[in-house]
């Protein structure tokens, strides 16, 4: 009961990556547990998977609309969950350095909806998959997602691969696109379809904001703060003040917009102390 109450508060207590990853693990070791009961009743029947994974017929998807959703919390294999865990861990984790959890959980979901949309559609439209049939598993369209998004909005972010050393983020996601393009013609075309409709989604859903929409979520305070409507008749030596005063603010909010700048090329961890220490007061207030 110990491991059992350990994982339980590591779950809770986790931030949302970290529950996807859980909630990721305990499907996949659902569905092999399943599989073996019910193969030692000679029985080639998978109940979660019938159910849940993503079918290509329209017909099936009317019948288990859910699987738009349930297919992105299956996995083919133990190589296949890994995979896609280690890219969610990582890039996850980077996303919310940026994002709130929230965010993250939307772009995963919808990531996958819009994923298995495409897949859908390409397996009824292109000639290519004529009378064949196919499921759709796997979270790779919720978590190209979050992977795009966040490329698209720190393109120059810039990560450490052993072996190779510093790659900026759009590189990284450019690799992870073509891969995808290439793999149209593969034996799992529909997989690749649906990863860059979740890619899709993400690049488009960032960049149809500009950067000073994206900073509300994290800044609101600062830009929403209430202003004191102006007197009628002002005293020389307080127009004197207030003038200084809104030199003040236009110069403090000029730094601010300068390490926001900052944090977006290079990442937060670049910040000098003192930048760190500015932002945080100026967060409190």
């Amino acid at each position: 009961m110990t491991l059992v109450n350990n994982l339980k508060d590591r779950f809770q207590n986790g931030n949302i990556v970290a529950k996807l990853i859980y909630i990721n693990c305990a499907v996949f070791l659902a569905t092999l547990l399943t599989k073996v009961f019910q193969g030692l009743y000679v029985n080639e029947y998978h109940f979660i998977i019938e159910w849940f994974s993503l079918e290509a017929n329209t017909s099936s998807l009317l019948g288990k609309p859910w699987s738009i959703i349930s297919y992105g919390f299956l996995h083919a294999d133990f190589i296949h969950i890994l995979m896609n865990l280690i890219v969610l861990y990582y890039i996850g984790n980077l996303f919310l350095e940026y994002f709130t959890q929230k965010q993250l959980l939307s772009f995963y979901l919808l990531g996958t909806f819009f994923g298995g949309l495409l897949f859908v559609f390409s397996q009824n439209f292109f000639p290519l998959f004529n009378g064949k049939t196919s499921i759709l598993v796997g979270a790779s369209a919720g978590i190209s997602a979050i992977f795009i998004a966040i490329s698209a909005y720190i393109p120059n972010y810039q990560i450490k691969l052993r072996f190779i050393g510093y790659v900026k983020l759009s590189y990284l996601a450019a690799f992870w696109i073509g891969l995808d393009v290439l793999g149209l013609v593969g034996t799992n075309a529909g997989g690749h379809f649906a990863h860059l409709g979740g890619a899709l989604f993400g690049f488009l859903y960032v960049k149809q904001a500009s950067n000073k929409e994206i900073r509300i979520f994290d800044f609101v305070s600062l830009l929403f703060k209430k202003r004191q409507k102006p007197l009628k008749t002002v005293h020389k030596s307080k127009r004197k003040a207030k003038k200084n005063t809104a030199e003040n603010t236009d110069l403090t909010q000029k730094q601010i917009d300068s390490i926001l700048d900052k944090i977006s090329k290079s990442g937060y961890d670049t910040l000098t102390k003192s930048e760190k220490e500015f932002l945080f007061k100026q967060g409190k207030k």
